[in-house]
């Protein structure tokens, strides 16, 4: 099957890969010398009224579904300052191939750069199964805002099957990486008190920047359902639960406001 298309015959699924590339330019400002996407992973420019380059993912067709394997890979240049959105939830869908879906995003920030990933949602609808990991690589004096949310099932649905990975390296060091699984074949607990505690949104807001190497977050809940935890690094993390998706936001925007840069 052709990459960046769907073949109802075949349950082989689809193959997208979407790349972007931010590089500073004469005057300082961040340009897009790679901005490509495929399927599913349609990329476009957003107007910015500072000196970063801004970009949304933009749902091209519905994905990902069993079976499908998408990527998104980008950079932030030396010195230059991404901003990545995306235009709506990415929601994953049962297909037609029993094999889960998987969704891998790739970052990496060179020296003195600036990345923030803040895509919507993720939404586990019933009857998928995806398997998403996401892995960030900074060079040392890199920056980054990384926001993660996953919501399980929509309105009034049981989820489905998700495992989702999160590393986060600086300077070759690992500063986080932790995996959690939901939805039915998940470890047991994953629903009980010590974990999710029956909330459905579940969310995670990563900043690394090199101030905090010398003056490290203090540990502390955020409300009653969130907490601030600093990394063995220059980086915190902040993790929260909330009863939907728009409780959580809220969450981690107000979470930005305090500790982002």
């Amino acid at each position: 099957m052709a990459s960046g298309g769907r073949d109802s015959s075949v349950d082989s699924g689809i193959r997208a890969v979407a790349r972007i590339r931010a590089e500073v330019d004469a005057r300082g400002v961040s340009r897009l010398p790679v901005l490509e996407g495929e399927g599913p992973l349609a990329v476009r420019r957003v107007r910015s009224s500072g000196q970063e380059a801004r970009v949304a993912l933009v749902g091209a067709m519905s994905a990902p579904l069993g079976g499908d394997r998408l990527t998104v890979e980008a950079t932030a240049g030396v010195g230059a300052r991404l901003d990545i959105g995306s235009s709506a939830a990415t929601i994953a869908l049962p297909g037609q191939s029993e094999r889960p879906a998987r969704y891998d995003v790739r970052l990496s920030v060179a020296e003195d750069a600036e990345l923030r990933w803040l895509p919507e949602q993720l939404i586990s609808a019933y009857g998928s199964s995806l398997r998403m990991t996401t892995r960030a690589e900074l060079a040392p004096g890199a920056r980054l805002l990384l926001r993660e949310e996953q919501v399980l099932g929509r309105a009034g649905e049981e989820p489905g099957a998700l495992t989702s990975r999160l590393t986060v390296r600086c300077d070759g060091r690992t500063l986080l990486d932790q995996e959690l699984s939901c939805g039915p074949g998940a470890p047991g607990g994953w629903d009980g008190p010590a974990a999710l505690a029956g909330h459905r949104a579940l969310g995670q807001l990563v900043v690394v920047h090199p101030e905090l190497a010398h003056s490290p977050a203090e540990p502390r809940m955020l409300g009653e359902h969130a907490a601030l935890t600093p990394l063995a690094g220059p980086g915190l993390l902040v993790t929260a639960v909330a009863a939907d998706a728009l409780l959580l936001r809220r969450v981690l925007d107000e979470a930005v406001r305090l500790v982002a840069w």
